[in-house]
């Protein structure tokens, strides 16, 4: 069997990518990406995918969240500061719930491209091209803004690094200190419609404080003011994905060098295509959309040609049904992967099945959707016993009114005062903080289960 290259998936079918009219222009690109480093490094990569091993089995946890859709337009310091803030936040309370390590991995530094349930849109009449992401065309709804630009994904490297940059220095720099971010957390309790959670928020306070008492403080403890933190995306624009693929002289595999982990979609899931082609080659964790149309017969060649060693922590199968679909689907996935014998890690994606178009006409996805499926995502694990091994949320570190529900009660009405997002909603600080606190419980109480099946 001939030996992989990076360029071997145009040579598939390739869905859900650009036609780019001007051939010059994308090859001058891809050239000038090619000479670029890196923005991950192959030992990163091989770190997390040691930690999702872990995550696998019960001994961690994995938090995967952040934009739907990284923009151009609202990149800021503060924006990437306020969601990873959030996630520090929300890591700190799924510790204390699951008494285990929790591996974040944001949806940053390359989330730029959308896969859409069409081609094109029409518009009073007026019919485009769809919005892809702003690594491909223009939110504007003009014939020339949606022409595929390849001069964009210079634009989303020179972001993603700076996005990695600033990540980097947060979760180092001693922005990351567990007695901080817990501090914020408490400000969350202290609302009048938190108040059900501030009973747990007391419990890590106490524990805190325990710990400074026997002397693990911050200041002693290079560990409580330091985060290991990972990127993720959507490996979608593979012209962008190959020139950013590079030979790892230590392993002598390839590694896509655009994020940590990358995943493939619902959409892009096909054996014989070319978002397969690609991401079987390199080294990294590989996430992999499982929705209501993934038959058992896909799932295995899908993890035969994705995982062929069978390595725990290299594929993560994210499953993303919609509220009251879990129970029909998840179970015949999960006997499928025991009938394989297949290493995988399980996780939660609860965003992408439950979105509906409110009475207002916005885009929304319910918190009370959202919640359900969670739960029966563990409810499933729980009677199968098998691992939930983690969550995937779509959320934003900012005051959005995107998504309905929450203790702050976004209602159908609010949803115009804050909608900023270019493609899905996105949960806001505190209906993820909300959600953080309610999987909490539902950690808590697996670990009570399996602890007295052990006793």
């Amino acid at each position: 069997m001939a030996e992989w290259q990076k360029s071997d998936w145009r040579n598939k079918p390739r869905i859900q990518m650009p036609d780019y009219t001007d051939l010059n222009a994308l090859n001058a690109v891809e050239a000038k990406l090619a000479s670029y480093p890196p923005l991950v490094f192959a030992g990163e990569a091989r770190s997390l995918k040691q930690k999702l091993g872990a995550a696998s089995r019960g001994e961690a946890f994995l938090l995967q969240g952040g934009d739907c859709a990284e923009s151009f337009e609202q990149f800021s310091a503060d924006g990437i500061r306020d969601t990873f803030k959030v996630m520090l936040q929300m890591a700190v309370v799924l510790t204390y719930g699951a008494k285990v390590p929790v591996v974040k991995v944001g949806r940053m530094a390359g989330q730029f491209a959308k896969p859409r349930s069409a081609p094109t849109e029409t518009v009073d009449g007026v019919e485009l091209p769809s919005y892809r992401g702003d690594i491909i065309n223009e939110l504007a709804f003009t014939s020339g803004s949606r022409i595929p630009d390849p001069s964009k994904m210079l634009q989303a490297y020179t972001q993603a690094a700076a996005t990695l940059n600033l990540l980097r220095a947060f979760s180092t720099g001693g922005y990351a200190d567990v007695h901080q971010v817990h501090s914020w957390t408490l400000g969350f309790t202290e609302g009048e419609n938190a108040a059900k959670y501030r009973d747990m928020a007391n419990r890590i306070s106490n524990t805190l404080d325990f710990m400074k008492a026997a002397g693990l403080d911050s200041d002693s403890n290079h560990a409580l003011r330091t985060v290991d933190f990972y990127t993720s995306h959507e490996s979608l624009l593979l012209e962008y994905e190959e020139a950013l693929t590079r030979l790892d002289s230590t392993s002598g595999k390839w590694l896509a060098g655009s994020g940590h982990m990358i995943w493939i979609g619902d959409r892009t899931r096909q054996p014989d295509g070319a978002h397969v082609e690609f991401a079987r080659g390199v080294q990294n964790p590989i996430g992999l959309k499982c929705g209501p149309t993934t038959t058992a017969e896909d799932l295995k060649v899908l993890m035969a040609k994705l995982n062929p060693e069978n390595e725990a922590g290299r594929l993560t199968l994210i499953a993303r049904f919609g509220a009251g679909n879990v129970g029909e689907h998840l179970p015949r996935l999960i006997k499928t992967v025991q009938e394989e014998g297949a290493n995988v890690l399980w996780t939660c994606d609860p965003m992408h099945g439950n979105t509906i178009k409110s009475a207002t006409g916005y885009k929304t996805r319910p918190f009370e959707s959202v919640l359900r499926e969670v739960r029966d995502f563990f409810g499933v694990h729980k009677a199968e016993g098998t691992v939930p091994g983690g969550v995937h949320f779509e959320m934003t570190g900012q005051d959005v009114t995107e998504c309905t529900g929450g203790v702050r009660a976004v209602t159908e009405e609010d949803l115009s005062d804050r909608y900023h997002t270019a493609c899905d909603p996105r949960l806001n600080a505190s209906q993820s903080l909300e959600l953080a606190f309610l999987v909490a419980e539902e950690l808590s109480s697996l670990r009570d289960i399996r602890t007295a099946a052990a006793v």
